[in-house]
């Protein structure tokens, strides 16, 4: 077993079901995890099952019954030692999120260090939960709002950030004075069970009730009673745009809340006044970065027509010095994909470009041989399409660049626009006109908008998320905060009669 695994408390066999101190004895289906850098098999969860759910559920009430009675900052101090904890194995963890889900190492420290971070806003932020004071058209009468805890939160998690989004959900509800459910993917369950361990301890010295910090490891049914549940009156659901669809139906049936984050068609604009040294690694990193896994991968780039051979150019040499292997491996720039299916995804697609009518500047393919005998390797490739085509609509969760080209600044502003997608977008200029009517409500209509940076590496002090069928929804930074709670307006008399509002008499 490799030293990081068993830092992080990680056994051949491990327990799918927790509820913050405690594992239940989990009879639901196990999950293999196997590792796509070499293929080799790392461990096993043993799933929950509807009546590990059940448990659950139950704990997690129990618990947020007395967990909201605790002073906001309070829980921020428990948050607080959480970033402590998260810290001392930031090396460790990083290490196992590159093994088992297949990004660069440094990209698996990066995710930990966000989840670092969002503890540290988080803590800040269990001082600043407040409401506002307004004026009433009442005489001798205060009317303010406040915010109040939901309950019990559901966070569903995708594989390709198989740590951090689960920090940025369960550090704000628990701010908050929610508890929390989660289900991360179960192609990464290892990390989350790492997560629950390094969080163990720090509960037990705080006397955090049981319940607050839940896991249930398990598929889509699992994922169903969650989003069925009346008792969990939040999901936060982070996926595919097919899978979004169904928890908003099934949450929104029973009228609960959800935060949506789902798939991405990211593009960046390229203006004449584009500075090159900024543009390319901006568009490297957004393009091949996380093997194309990340929601904010860079999938479109849309060219000046006077600048689009050159960048073409540039981009093929460029994509010549990537370094493809071992993610654990400092030198390699990507890893592989997170597995075969992925990877049959990819081969797919690159077929669909083909009869499409696409030409490829960098032809793709799988990587065979010495270093890549997972089979979940392959070549980023860059493409030559049209916005409009199927293949380039959708979202392929893979290393795949397309490339257009615009004539005149609205043209790209429609084709940045032109996807049923809506998370980041990037536009790289010199001129200050471009880049405000770019960030303007005439430019891009995505939930981030930048300017010379690429569409990939999110700050947490930002809220976080997209529009149109990205799902809406919002994490981590600014006001996301009052997502995981509910507003709540009072108006107090404090005189001797009742003035009733707008001027109504109701005389008996």
């Amino acid at each position: 077993m490799k030293d990081f695994l068993k830092e992080l408390g990680l056994e051949a066999v491990n327990e799918g079901t927790f509820t913050g101190t405690k594992w239940l004895a989990s009879d639901g289906q196990s999950y293999d995890s196997s590792s796509p850098t070499d293929g080799a098999h790392i461990g096993k969860v043993k799933g929950s099952s509807a009546a590990n759910y059940e448990a659950v559920v139950a704990q997690s009430q129990a618990a947020f019954a007395e967990w909201r009675m605790w002073p906001a900052p309070k829980r921020g101090e428990v948050v607080r030692q959480i970033g402590e904890a998260l810290r001392e194995k930031k090396e460790a963890l990083g290490k196992l999120v590159s093994y088992e889900m297949g990004k660069s190492y440094q990209e698996g420290l990066g995710e930990v260090q966000e989840m670092i971070d969002i503890c540290d806003f988080a803590v800040g932020l269990s001082r600043q939960l407040h409401g506002l004071t307004m004026h009433s058209e009442r005489p001798m009468h205060r009317m303010y709002e406040q915010y109040h805890p939901l309950g019990t939160v559901g966070v569903i998690s995708a594989f390709n950030f198989p740590v951090a989004v689960w920090a940025w959900n369960s550090m704000l509800a628990w701010i908050c004075g929610d508890v929390c459910i989660w289900k991360p993917s179960e192609k990464v369950p290892l990390c989350a069970v790492a997560c629950m361990n390094i969080c163990t301890e720090v509960f037990v010295k705080n006397e955090v009730p049981e319940g607050v910090n839940c896991l249930v490891v398990g598929n889509y049914e699992i994922g169903e009673l969650m989003s069925n549940d009346t008792r969990v009156p939040l999901v936060s659901a982070t996926g595919s745009i097919r899978m979004g669809k169904k928890v908003g139906e099934a949450v929104g049936r029973r009228l609960g809340k959800t935060i949506l984050e789902l798939g991405g068609n990211n593009a960046i604009i390229i203006t004449p006044n584009a500075d090159f040294k900024i543009a390319v690694p901006g568009i490297v990193f957004g393009a091949v970065g996380t093997c194309g896994q990340r929601c904010t991968s860079t999938r479109r780039l849309i060219i000046h027509e006077s600048l689009y051979d050159q960048v073409k150019e540039t981009l093929a040499s460029a994509y010549k010095q990537i370094r493809i292997g071992d993610p654990l491996d400092a030198n390699n720039h990507v890893g592989p994909l997170i597995d075969k299916d992925a990877v049959n995804i990819y081969l797919a697609a690159l077929d669909k470009i083909k009869q499409s009518g696409g030409t490829f500047v960098v032809e793709g393919g799988t990587l065979e041989g010495a270093g890549f005998e997972s089979g979940c390797y392959v070549k980023p490739a860059i493409a030559e399409v049209q916005n409009e085509w199927e293949i380039v609509q959708d979202e392929t969760f893979a290393p795949i660049l397309y490339l257009m080209k615009y004539s005149t600044f609205d043209e790209a502003i429609a084709l940045q626009n032109g996807v049923k997608q809506g998370l980041s977008s990037a536009i790289m200029t010199t001129n200050m006109r471009e880049s405000e009517i770019f960030l303007s409500h005439r430019g891009s209509d995505c939930g981030i908008a930048n300017v010379n940076i690429g569409t990939s590496g999110a700050e947490i002090g930002g809220a976080f998320g997209g529009e149109k069928e990205t799902g809406g929804g919002r994490e981590s930074g600014s006001d996301a905060w009052k997502a995981y709670m509910r507003r709540q307006t009072n108006t107090i008399n404090w005189g001797t009669e009742l003035p009733l509002a707008q001027g109504i008499k109701f005389d008996f």
